[in-house]
């Protein structure tokens, strides 16, 4: 694969809720089980126990023609202090090929999703695990209620897979409850699924077999963090890093005053998204979606940063110009982009592109549409693509408990709201930014390789912000080939498009053959 790796697709996607949100100004995250400021000292007495539960169930699947049988386990692990004491119970689900001869040449892959808030629902039921939630070709969900069908193209065939679900989504519950924000932060986060992993690992004997980690949206925040700490903290080098939709440098899509750098690099965005609706000029229209894109790319990287940085010092006539151009790459009116003085931040473009026709386009999948109530608003009312999968993916409830067996009474926390407010304390005064430690990673373990997954219609992690992180990571000539990107025609949850999902089949089972030593 190079790495601008084109993949022509035709149909939509609807895109996942999974978008980094802008970091909030919160209190220093401790370490996992340690008291955090301001909250409630656990009461007195004997620790609380902890019972760790598993149910294994037995299934196959055919996958590229061949059967795959496998082991399903559904279960909590509990983390917890050298004294014994508990801090959190995190749920898993884990995926084995069974009559593996020499687990020393079997992948295994940890998985996670993002939000913050987020369970691991979305890359199982939608990409890599074996069963999927049935939709339309397009993406588009089916009426209800909602069913799942055999996933043909999962990479149960190419690797072990363990579906991590961070503390307070999923039914992962800090211990006690109270303490839950200890792990509501970068670092607590990074910690805390640190930790399963060198656990899981120790227990199943996997020391010895290749590693990878797959994340999506912030869930690629935490994955390049974790190739630094586990390597760091534990020795344990990575063979490669699948990151779909990724951000991980914050400032990339942060629309900030002061920070121009996101106007540039949600142009290419903008301008996939007004061809998709046929908005452009006709003939830049007629000229296709990727033309159309390299022209956006050249603009936003060239004469556009150059205007942006110039301020209230550039000319009328440069000023003109620029409002010309973007008009020509957004398909807004010129008007308009002059009155946003250059900087049309991205729900502003969702709710103008097509207010026209009283719609709003989608912030995870662009091309899907919707009303607003009051078609004159300053943003659109909700996001129809996240919408379009709040209800499928509810599916897992009747999955985890009639197919893996597993019973629970707490509520199954897909998308949660209880791990705000999220601590960038780290952070203070500057933007997350893991990149760095990604390139550590790969310059003291030369082995490991990244794929990036871009959806050209993803309004949260734009894919030029990928590209632009990419190339600003400053890496060895020798290593830069050890990143490659691949481009779907789909949105944030690029897999729910079927073509797409069967194309990042083919790219991801390439890279894979090409992280293996």
């Amino acid at each position: 694969m190079t790495r601008r790796f084109l993949i022509p697709l035709l149909v939509a996607a609807v895109a996942l809720p999974m978008g980094a949100q802008r970091p909030e100004r919160q209190g220093a995250t401790p370490p996992p089980g340690a008291a955090a400021p301001g909250t409630a000292p656990a009461p007195a007495g004997p620790p609380p126990k902890v019972e760790e539960k598993t149910s294994t169930t037995s299934h196959s699947i055919q996958i590229g023609g061949q059967t795959v049988k496998y082991t399903a386990t559904a279960g909590t692990l509990a983390l917890k202090k050298e004294d014994g004491t508990p801090t959190a119970s995190m749920f898993y689900v884990a995926y084995t090929r069974d009559g593996v001869a020499d687990l020393a040449r079997r992948p295994l892959t940890f998985a996670f999703n993002g939000g913050p808030g987020s369970s691991s629902v979305w890359l199982q039921m939608g990409a890599l695990g074996p069963k999927r939630v049935a939709m339309d070709p397009e993406g588009k969900p089916l009426p209800p209620p909602y069913r799942l069908v055999d996933n043909e193209y999962s990479i149960l065939d190419l690797t072990d897979l363990v579906f991590i679900d961070p503390v307070s989504t999923g039914y992962s519950r800090a211990v006690p409850e109270n303490t839950a924000n200890t792990f509501h932060g970068f670092t607590g986060d990074l910690q805390s699924v640190g930790e399963f992993i060198r656990q899981y690992t120790s227990r199943h004997e996997r020391w010895t077999s290749p590693k990878f980690l797959a994340g999506e949206s912030y869930g690629t925040t935490r994955a390049a963090a974790l190739s630094g700490y586990l390597q760091q903290s534990l020795g344990m080098n990575l063979n490669g890093i699948v990151l779909v939709s990724s951000v991980l440098n914050f400032e990339t899509i942060s629309f900030d005053p002061g920070n121009d750098l996101p106007y540039a690099l949600f142009l290419p965005t903008y301008t996939a998204t007004a061809w998709y609706h046929k908005k452009l000029a006709k003939d830049l229209q007629a000229a296709g979606l990727e033309k159309a894109v390299a022209e956006a790319r050249r603009y936003a990287g060239g004469a556009y940063t150059l205007a942006l940085f110039k301020g209230d010092s550039i000319a009328p006539e440069e000023r003109a110009a620029a409002v010309k151009n973007l008009a020509r790459l957004t398909g807004l009116p010129p008007q308009f982009i002059d009155e946003s003085n250059l900087r049309v931040p991205m729900q502003r473009f969702a709710k103008e592109l097509l207010r026209d026709q009283r719609r709003t386009v989608g912030r995870y999948d662009s091309r899907l549409q919707e009303t607003d109530l009051d078609a004159a608003g300053e943003r659109p009312d909700y996001d129809p693509s996240y919408a379009s999968v709040q209800g499928p993916t509810a599916a897992f409830n009747q999955y985890v408990r009639s197919d893996l067996k597993f019973d629970s009474d707490l509520p199954y926390e897909i998308l949660t709201g209880r791990v705000r407010p999220w601590s960038f304390r780290e952070f203070e005064n500057r933007y997350l930014n893991v990149a760095e430690t990604l390139r550590q990673a790969m310059t003291q373990n030369p082995a490991l390789r990244v794929y990036v997954a871009c959806g050209y219609y993803d309004l949260a992690t734009p894919f030029f912000a990928a590209e632009y992180t990419v190339d600003h990571m400053l890496l060895d000539p020798a290593l830069r080939t050890h990143i490659s990107l691949g481009y779907y025609e789909a949105g944030h949850m690029l897999y729910t498009n079927l073509k797409s999902l069967e194309a990042a089949k083919s790219n991801i089972a390439h890279f894979y053959t090409s992280a293996l030593p």
